[in-house]
């Protein structure tokens, strides 16, 4: 009484078959077609970097990428996140998108997002869009909140971009 038809069938209707292998100038080796995707995949995150608690490093620290402190630095450090470890002093000025901090900083902390644990001690102002400070931690300095606090003029930018608004 019922019959299945091929014309309701969720299926596509006429078959792809891709070959194994992608054709090549003659001389080349044929490479798998599987590679053709390993190129538009997203990469993995690679894992932060770590700055052991036996290390001390004078100079500036760079990355676009996530770093953790866990020994001693005199210099500035700009990272993705920063996590400033219990056994850390930071000597300079820490500017992220994330700012976790479990021990000691002297000088500026600038970030989208900082967060002062109960261990973290900060001597030195702390400029922010979002800010936590958990009981316990120690905090001598200003706290300042702006928009965007990454850049590093930020009384000086407001007057310059509002004058070129009126001009």
């Amino acid at each position: 009484m019922f019959s299945k038809s091929k014309i309701n069938d969720p299926g596509p209707k006429t078959p792809e078959v891709k070959p194994a292998t992608s054709t090549t100038p003659a001389g080349d080796t044929p490479k798998p077609s599987g590679s053709d995707f390993a190129s538009t995949a997203p990469k993995a995150k690679p894992p932060a970097s770590v700055l052991s608690s036996d290390l001390t490093v004078k100079g500036n620290l760079r990355t676009s990428g996530d770093i953790q402190i866990e020994g001693q630095v005199e210099g500035d450090i700009h990272a993705h996140l920063l996590t400033i470890g219990e056994t850390a002093t930071v000597k300079g000025e820490c500017v992220a998108d994330d700012v976790v901090i479990h021990g000691r900083i002297v000088g500026r902390v600038r970030g989208l997002k900082v967060r002062l644990t109960s261990t973290a001690r900060v001597e030195g102002d702390i400029i922010h869009k979002t800010i936590a400070i958990e009981s316990g931690a120690h905090f001598e300095g200003s706290v300042q909140r702006h928009e965007d606090p990454l850049t590093g003029n930020n009384a000086k930018v407001a007057p310059a971009a509002q004058a070129t608004k009126e001009a």
